[in-house]
Protein backbone atom coordinates (compact mmCIF):
# COMPACT_ATOMS: atom_id res chain seq x y z
CA UNK A 1 0.00 0.00 0.00
CA UNK A 2 0.52 3.57 -0.57
CA UNK A 3 0.78 6.21 2.57
CA UNK A 4 -1.49 8.95 2.08
CA UNK A 5 -1.07 11.13 4.99
CA UNK A 6 1.27 10.25 7.43
CA UNK A 7 2.53 11.35 11.58
CA UNK A 8 6.28 10.86 11.80
CA UNK A 9 7.26 10.71 15.55
CA UNK A 10 5.44 13.96 15.86
CA UNK A 11 5.45 16.33 19.19
CA UNK A 12 3.59 19.23 19.53
CA UNK A 13 3.96 21.54 21.98
CA UNK A 14 1.97 24.68 23.04
CA UNK A 15 3.00 27.59 25.66
CA UNK A 16 6.75 26.65 25.85
CA UNK A 17 9.96 24.98 24.45
CA UNK A 18 10.23 21.00 25.25
CA UNK A 19 11.40 21.50 28.64
CA UNK A 20 9.67 24.32 29.88
CA UNK A 21 7.47 24.27 33.09
CA UNK A 22 4.66 26.06 31.55
CA UNK A 23 5.18 23.41 28.14
CA UNK A 24 1.88 21.60 27.27
CA UNK A 25 2.78 18.49 25.31
CA UNK A 26 -0.67 18.17 23.36
CA UNK A 27 0.85 15.21 21.12
CA UNK A 28 3.88 12.96 22.07
CA UNK A 29 6.27 11.58 19.66
CA UNK A 30 3.32 10.38 17.60
CA UNK A 31 3.56 8.34 14.46
CA UNK A 32 0.43 7.14 12.58
CA UNK A 33 -0.33 6.87 9.10
CA UNK A 34 -3.37 6.70 6.41
CA UNK A 35 -2.80 4.64 3.38
CA UNK A 36 -4.37 5.49 -0.03
CA UNK A 37 -6.24 2.01 -0.35
CA UNK A 38 -8.01 2.06 2.97
CA UNK A 39 -11.79 2.85 3.30
CA UNK A 40 -12.58 2.64 6.07
CA UNK A 41 -13.64 4.91 9.36
CA UNK A 42 -11.05 4.88 12.17
CA UNK A 43 -12.07 6.90 15.37
CA UNK A 44 -9.60 9.43 17.13
CA UNK A 45 -10.66 9.28 20.48
CA UNK A 46 -10.61 10.75 23.92
CA UNK A 47 -11.56 13.36 26.71
CA UNK A 48 -10.74 17.19 26.70
CA UNK A 49 -7.48 17.29 26.08
CA UNK A 50 -6.00 14.53 24.94
CA UNK A 51 -4.56 15.49 22.30
CA UNK A 52 -7.36 14.28 19.03
CA UNK A 53 -8.42 18.01 17.97
CA UNK A 54 -4.31 18.94 17.93
CA UNK A 55 -3.30 15.77 15.81
CA UNK A 56 -6.75 17.06 13.13
CA UNK A 57 -4.95 20.28 13.33
CA UNK A 58 -1.62 18.89 12.55
CA UNK A 59 -2.76 16.97 9.75
CA UNK A 60 -4.84 19.71 7.74
CA UNK A 61 -1.61 21.81 7.88
CA UNK A 62 -3.17 24.42 10.57
CA UNK A 63 -0.73 23.87 12.99
CA UNK A 64 3.54 22.77 12.43
CA UNK A 65 4.99 20.52 14.47
CA UNK A 66 7.35 21.48 17.14
CA UNK A 67 9.48 18.21 16.33
CA UNK A 68 8.86 15.33 13.88
CA UNK A 69 7.13 15.68 10.08
CA UNK A 70 3.55 15.88 8.88
CA UNK A 71 3.43 14.05 5.52
CA UNK A 72 1.18 13.82 2.29
CA UNK A 73 2.24 11.28 -0.24
CA UNK A 74 6.00 11.01 1.56
CA UNK A 75 6.67 14.66 0.97
CA UNK A 76 6.17 16.94 4.35
CA UNK A 77 3.50 19.37 3.45
CA UNK A 78 5.47 22.21 5.16
CA UNK A 79 8.20 22.05 1.76
CA UNK A 80 5.99 21.42 -0.74
CA UNK A 81 6.12 23.35 -3.37
CA UNK A 82 2.37 25.53 -4.93
CA UNK A 83 1.40 22.53 -6.78
CA UNK A 84 2.08 20.09 -4.05
CA UNK A 85 -0.12 21.96 -2.25
CA UNK A 86 -2.98 22.83 -3.96
CA UNK A 87 -3.31 18.58 -4.75
CA UNK A 88 -2.58 18.24 -0.85
CA UNK A 89 -5.53 20.85 0.25
CA UNK A 90 -8.07 19.19 -2.46
CA UNK A 91 -7.64 15.64 -1.42
CA UNK A 92 -7.45 16.41 2.62
CA UNK A 93 -10.79 17.76 3.14
CA UNK A 94 -12.57 18.37 7.05
CA UNK A 95 -16.09 18.92 8.37
CA UNK A 96 -15.69 20.77 11.65
CA UNK A 97 -17.11 20.88 14.88
CA UNK A 98 -19.33 23.71 15.23
CA UNK A 99 -21.87 24.04 12.01
CA UNK A 100 -22.31 28.03 12.74
CA UNK A 101 -18.78 29.34 12.85
CA UNK A 102 -17.62 27.85 9.25
CA UNK A 103 -20.69 29.84 7.44
CA UNK A 104 -20.32 33.99 6.66
CA UNK A 105 -23.94 34.93 7.40
CA UNK A 106 -23.66 37.61 4.29
CA UNK A 107 -23.64 34.98 1.63
CA UNK A 108 -25.93 32.61 0.53
CA UNK A 109 -25.30 28.29 0.36
CA UNK A 110 -24.29 28.64 -2.88
CA UNK A 111 -21.19 31.05 -2.23
CA UNK A 112 -19.72 27.99 -0.29
CA UNK A 113 -19.93 25.33 -1.98
CA UNK A 114 -19.04 27.63 -5.66
CA UNK A 115 -15.89 28.52 -4.28
CA UNK A 116 -13.88 25.17 -3.99
CA UNK A 117 -15.26 24.41 -7.54
CA UNK A 118 -13.92 28.29 -8.98
CA UNK A 119 -10.42 27.54 -6.67
CA UNK A 120 -9.85 24.05 -8.44
CA UNK A 121 -11.37 24.49 -11.65
CA UNK A 122 -13.61 21.82 -11.79
CA UNK A 123 -16.38 23.24 -14.04
CA UNK A 124 -16.21 25.12 -17.37
CA UNK A 125 -20.09 26.70 -16.80
CA UNK A 126 -22.37 27.74 -14.09
CA UNK A 127 -24.75 24.97 -15.58
CA UNK A 128 -21.39 22.52 -15.04
CA UNK A 129 -20.90 24.41 -11.20
CA UNK A 130 -25.08 23.78 -10.36
CA UNK A 131 -24.93 20.55 -11.47
CA UNK A 132 -21.56 19.55 -9.38
CA UNK A 133 -23.35 21.05 -6.04
CA UNK A 134 -27.27 19.38 -6.61
CA UNK A 135 -24.74 16.28 -6.86
CA UNK A 136 -23.04 16.96 -3.61
CA UNK A 137 -26.52 18.25 -1.48
CA UNK A 138 -28.42 15.39 -2.90
CA UNK A 139 -25.65 12.73 -1.46
CA UNK A 140 -26.31 14.35 1.62
CA UNK A 141 -29.95 14.09 1.85
CA UNK A 142 -30.69 17.40 1.01
CA UNK A 143 -32.80 18.96 -1.51
CA UNK A 144 -31.12 21.49 -3.91
CA UNK A 145 -33.99 23.47 -4.77
CA UNK A 146 -35.08 23.77 -1.37
CA UNK A 147 -31.05 24.77 0.04
CA UNK A 148 -29.56 26.46 -3.37
CA UNK A 149 -30.38 30.91 -3.16
CA UNK A 150 -31.01 30.59 1.29
CA UNK A 151 -28.77 32.43 3.82
CA UNK A 152 -27.33 30.22 6.75
CA UNK A 153 -29.68 31.52 9.28
CA UNK A 154 -32.57 30.34 7.04
CA UNK A 155 -31.25 26.65 7.83
CA UNK A 156 -31.05 24.11 10.83
CA UNK A 157 -28.07 23.11 12.23
CA UNK A 158 -28.29 19.93 10.93
CA UNK A 159 -28.54 21.21 7.26
CA UNK A 160 -25.61 23.60 7.74
CA UNK A 161 -23.66 20.57 9.03
CA UNK A 162 -25.07 18.34 6.33
CA UNK A 163 -23.81 21.44 3.56
CA UNK A 164 -20.59 21.18 5.69
CA UNK A 165 -19.70 17.16 4.16
CA UNK A 166 -21.04 17.88 1.30
CA UNK A 167 -18.87 20.71 0.52
CA UNK A 168 -16.09 18.71 1.67
CA UNK A 169 -17.36 16.06 -1.04
CA UNK A 170 -17.54 18.68 -3.94
CA UNK A 171 -13.95 18.07 -4.30
CA UNK A 172 -13.89 13.98 -3.59
CA UNK A 173 -11.19 13.69 -1.93
CA UNK A 174 -8.71 11.04 -0.77
CA UNK A 175 -9.20 11.70 3.30
CA UNK A 176 -12.15 12.99 5.10
CA UNK A 177 -11.21 14.24 8.90
CA UNK A 178 -14.60 14.53 10.92
CA UNK A 179 -13.92 16.39 14.33
CA UNK A 180 -17.05 16.31 16.47
CA UNK A 181 -19.45 16.36 13.55
CA UNK A 182 -22.59 15.89 15.44
CA UNK A 183 -21.77 17.24 18.65
CA UNK A 184 -23.39 20.52 18.09
CA UNK A 185 -26.29 18.84 16.56
CA UNK A 186 -29.81 18.05 17.59
CA UNK A 187 -30.25 14.33 19.18
CA UNK A 188 -33.00 13.49 16.30
CA UNK A 189 -30.03 14.64 13.36
CA UNK A 190 -27.22 13.06 14.97
CA UNK A 191 -27.45 9.25 13.61
CA UNK A 192 -28.60 10.79 9.75
CA UNK A 193 -25.76 12.74 9.69
CA UNK A 194 -23.62 9.99 10.97
CA UNK A 195 -25.44 7.13 8.99
CA UNK A 196 -24.72 9.84 5.62
CA UNK A 197 -20.84 10.18 6.38
CA UNK A 198 -20.91 6.02 6.77
CA UNK A 199 -22.55 5.24 3.43
CA UNK A 200 -20.53 8.26 1.56
CA UNK A 201 -17.23 6.29 3.34
CA UNK A 202 -18.71 2.97 1.79
CA UNK A 203 -19.87 3.94 -2.06
CA UNK A 204 -17.09 7.00 -2.57
CA UNK A 205 -13.98 4.74 -0.69
CA UNK A 206 -13.20 7.89 1.23
CA UNK A 207 -11.39 7.13 4.36
CA UNK A 208 -12.32 8.80 7.54
CA UNK A 209 -10.60 10.12 10.60
CA UNK A 210 -13.51 10.42 12.87
CA UNK A 211 -12.58 12.68 15.85
CA UNK A 212 -14.72 12.30 19.09
CA UNK A 213 -15.29 11.89 22.85
CA UNK A 214 -18.27 10.17 22.44
CA UNK A 215 -17.44 6.38 22.49
CA UNK A 216 -21.62 5.22 21.33
CA UNK A 217 -20.85 6.82 18.33
CA UNK A 218 -17.58 5.79 17.49
CA UNK A 219 -18.77 2.20 18.12
CA UNK A 220 -21.46 2.76 15.28
CA UNK A 221 -19.81 4.17 13.15
CA UNK A 222 -16.17 3.34 12.65
CA UNK A 223 -14.14 -0.07 12.33
CA UNK A 224 -11.49 0.99 14.14
CA UNK A 225 -10.67 3.20 17.23
CA UNK A 226 -7.19 5.15 19.08
CA UNK A 227 -8.03 6.21 22.27
CA UNK A 228 -5.31 9.19 23.60
CA UNK A 229 -4.82 10.39 26.62
CA UNK A 230 -2.47 13.42 26.66
CA UNK A 231 -1.16 12.75 23.84
CA UNK A 232 -0.15 9.34 23.61
CA UNK A 233 -2.21 6.10 22.54
CA UNK A 234 -3.42 4.16 25.45
CA UNK A 235 -5.06 1.42 23.51
CA UNK A 236 -6.04 0.76 19.66
CA UNK A 237 -7.75 -1.69 17.73
CA UNK A 238 -11.05 -2.80 15.87
CA UNK A 239 -13.72 -0.86 17.49
CA UNK A 240 -15.59 -3.67 18.64
CA UNK A 241 -12.96 -5.29 20.79
CA UNK A 242 -11.89 -1.90 22.34
CA UNK A 243 -15.43 -1.09 23.40
CA UNK A 244 -16.58 -4.62 24.05
CA UNK A 245 -13.33 -5.56 25.84
CA UNK A 246 -11.62 -2.64 27.26
CA UNK A 247 -7.74 -3.45 28.15
CA UNK A 248 -6.58 -0.21 29.30
CA UNK A 249 -7.97 1.32 32.74
CA UNK A 250 -7.93 4.45 31.02
CA UNK A 251 -10.31 2.77 28.19
CA UNK A 252 -12.78 0.66 30.60
CA UNK A 253 -13.15 4.47 32.56
CA UNK A 254 -14.62 5.67 29.43
CA UNK A 255 -16.78 2.89 28.05
CA UNK A 256 -17.82 2.66 32.34
CA UNK A 257 -18.81 5.92 31.77
CA UNK A 258 -21.28 5.60 28.79
CA UNK A 259 -24.51 6.07 30.83
CA UNK A 260 -26.61 2.65 29.81
CA UNK A 261 -30.17 3.07 30.53
CA UNK A 262 -30.98 1.45 34.19
CA UNK A 263 -34.05 2.79 36.24
CA UNK A 264 -32.58 0.99 38.97
CA UNK A 265 -29.36 2.83 39.21
CA UNK A 266 -28.92 6.33 40.20
CA UNK A 267 -26.40 8.69 38.44
CA UNK A 268 -22.89 8.35 39.61
CA UNK A 269 -23.69 5.03 41.78
CA UNK A 270 -21.24 3.48 39.11
CA UNK A 271 -18.60 5.27 38.93
CA UNK A 272 -15.45 4.17 40.75
CA UNK A 273 -13.72 6.08 42.82
CA UNK A 274 -9.94 6.88 40.83
CA UNK A 275 -6.97 7.48 43.70
CA UNK A 276 -3.67 7.29 42.54
CA UNK A 277 -0.19 9.67 43.25
CA UNK A 278 1.18 12.05 40.46
CA UNK A 279 3.29 10.16 37.81
CA UNK A 280 7.25 11.65 37.36
CA UNK A 281 7.75 12.41 33.82
CA UNK A 282 8.98 9.47 32.64
CA UNK A 283 6.32 7.45 34.06
CA UNK A 284 2.68 6.03 32.37
CA UNK A 285 0.96 9.20 32.34
CA UNK A 286 -2.41 8.08 33.00
CA UNK A 287 -0.68 6.43 36.52
CA UNK A 288 -2.29 9.13 38.81
CA UNK A 289 -5.18 8.49 38.08
CA UNK A 290 -5.22 4.76 37.45
CA UNK A 291 -6.93 2.74 40.41
CA UNK A 292 -4.76 -0.69 38.97
CA UNK A 293 -1.12 1.27 38.98
CA UNK A 294 1.81 0.12 40.81
CA UNK A 295 5.25 0.90 41.63
CA UNK A 296 6.84 0.47 37.52
CA UNK A 297 3.51 3.16 36.47
CA UNK A 298 5.16 6.27 38.26
CA UNK A 299 9.02 4.74 36.77
CA UNK A 300 8.51 4.01 33.34
CA UNK A 301 6.69 4.49 30.29
CA UNK A 302 5.02 1.67 29.42
CA UNK A 303 5.04 0.26 25.52
CA UNK A 304 1.88 -0.76 23.68
CA UNK A 305 1.75 -4.35 23.90
CA UNK A 306 -0.68 -6.51 21.60
CA UNK A 307 -2.91 -8.15 23.66
CA UNK A 308 -4.27 -9.93 20.26
CA UNK A 309 -3.14 -9.44 16.78
CA UNK A 310 -5.58 -6.26 15.75
CA UNK A 311 -5.35 -4.99 19.67
CA UNK A 312 -3.15 -3.05 21.51
CA UNK A 313 -2.67 -1.55 24.95
CA UNK A 314 0.08 0.75 26.54
CA UNK A 315 -0.25 -0.70 29.88
CA UNK A 316 2.34 -2.40 32.41
CA UNK A 317 -0.63 -5.14 33.10
CA UNK A 318 0.13 -6.93 29.60
CA UNK A 319 3.85 -6.98 29.91
CA UNK A 320 5.47 -9.75 28.34
CA UNK A 321 3.12 -9.55 25.47
CA UNK A 322 4.24 -8.73 21.91
CA UNK A 323 5.35 -5.36 21.47
CA UNK A 324 3.97 -2.87 18.94
CA UNK A 325 6.32 -0.09 17.91
CA UNK A 326 4.67 3.36 17.57
CA UNK A 327 6.05 3.93 13.86
CA UNK A 328 3.85 0.81 13.07
CA UNK A 329 0.73 1.90 14.77
CA UNK A 330 -0.97 2.37 11.37
CA UNK A 331 -0.29 -0.91 10.55
CA UNK A 332 -2.53 -2.36 13.10
CA UNK A 333 -5.41 -1.29 10.78
CA UNK A 334 -4.39 -2.03 7.49
CA UNK A 335 -5.54 -5.21 7.86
Amino acid sequence: MTTLMELKNVTKVFGGGLGKKDATIALDNMSFAVDTDFPHIITIAGESGSGKTTMMMLLLGFYEPSLGQVLYGGKDIFKMGKEDTLDFRRNVQAVFQDPFAVYNPFYKVDNLLSIPIKNFGLAKTQADTHDLMSDALSRVGLRPEETLGRFPHQLSGGQRQRIAVARALILKPKLLIADEPVSMVDASLRATILKQIRELNQVLRIPVLYITHDLTTAYHVSEYIMVLYHGSVMEAGDVETVIRQPKHPYTQLLVNSIPWPDPNQLWGEAAEVVRGRASKGNGCKFANRCPKAFDKCWENRPELYKTTNDHVAGCFLYEGSAVLEQHDLGKLFHK
